[in-house]
């Protein structure tokens, strides 16, 4: 986290409840649902509300470094945390993962039918989110280019979750294919979001397309961070539900199949040739990465792409002062959180 989350995290929630403002209806109760703002019969919760995600942390993060200010950049903010709550709802779907992380699934509450278009409503709301740019005084060309960029993103990251649940039915994936997946599944939506919020800054085109660079090299060091979290557990054991149904294929375990020894690589490809894997298999799979030293490789990987994303910062001209900002939402990528 960063030393501003809360503060930046009630401010995207008011501009969100903005957002919400005056849509009613069974969608919206369910999209208000997924936030955490009602229950299940609509009832308002006290004391709910959203996470504030890492990419909408970087648009702000993003326009305060520029102009000292977080605040311009808050449609944009929310219209990105909008587009990430949408990946969740259609990413539970996917993997048929029945609870978040207090509630259960849309999908499983009301069907994969009516998740799919609550997650289509939310995709809808984060377009629109970004379009309020205009309010906060940002110029009509400038908005049109946050929302173009919103779009990319979005059309990248669909082409990242292709890819990665076509890994799923593969053994081989190479390392440069996988890096290729993270930059698209989440290096496009982070740099967006760092892009949007210099965008809202009035930073020059030369600063927002460098902070771009930098939010997808920011992305994707989060995302591997993420995918080792969730290949080790919490335990440490391979114990996660999302690798023992889905045979998930992440950085570390790509290490083991390049570099590990030729029984290492056998014993990994019988594990994946199971039609589903056991906690015995999950716990063996971990043994042999650490055996290869995949994590240390993998850690090391999301390391370089942040010290790479600070130095794309960095060369944008951002005064040392202001890379402290970036900084720790550097070290927040490596906590996948």
């Amino acid at each position: 986290m960063i030393a501003q989350y809360d503060e930046y995290r009630q401010a995207v929630e008011q501009e969100l409840r903005g957002i919400f403002a005056g849509r009613e209806g069974f969608l919206y109760n369910l999209l208000r649902y997924h936030l955490g703002w009602v229950d299940q019969q609509g009832i308002p919760q006290p004391g709910g509300g959203p996470p504030l995600h890492f990419q909408g942390a970087v648009a702000l993060a993003s326009c305060q470094s520029l102009a000292d200010d977080f605040r311009p950049a808050l449609p944009a903010a929310a219209g990105v945390e909008l587009v990430h709550h949408f990946t969740l709802v259609h990413g539970e779907v996917q993997i048929g993962r029945a609870e978040t992380v207090d509630r259960p699934s849309i999908w499983w509450v009301w069907g994969p039918a009516q998740a799919i278009n609550a997650g289509d409503g939310l995709h809808a709301l984060g377009r629109a989110a970004i379009m309020r740019l205009a309010q906060q005084g940002t110029p009509p060309d400038r908005v049109l280019r946050a929302v173009r960029s919103l779009d990319s993103a979005c059309l990248a990251l669909c082409e990242g979750q292709y890819l990665d649940l076509e890994f799923q039915a593969q053994l081989m994936v190479t390392k440069a294919a996988y890096l290729e997946m993270v930059n698209r599944k989440a290096g496009a939506l982070t740099g967006c979001a760092a892009e949007s919020g210099a965008l809202a800054a009035g930073a020059p085109d030369s600063q927002c397309d460098a902070l771009r660079h930098s939010g997808v090299r920011l992305g994707a060091a989060w995302q591997i961070t993420r995918d080792i979290r969730q290949l080790w557990g919490e335990q440490g054991d391979g114990l996660t539900a999302s690798n023992i149904i889905s045979k998930k294929k992440s950085l570390p375990l790509i290490h083991a199949l390049e570099h590990g020894s030729i029984a290492a690589r056998r014993e990994l490809g019988a594990i994946y040739m199971k039609r589903v894997l056991e906690p015995d298999d999950a716990r063996r799979m971990v043994t042999i990465l650490d055996e290869t030293g995949s994590r240390a490789a993998a850690e090391a990987q999301a390391q370089q792409l942040l010290d790479d994303a600070l130095a794309a910062a960095s060369g944008a001209g951002l005064p040392p002062g202001d890379m402290a900002l970036l900084n720790e939402l550097g070290q927040w990528a490596l906590t996948g959180n």
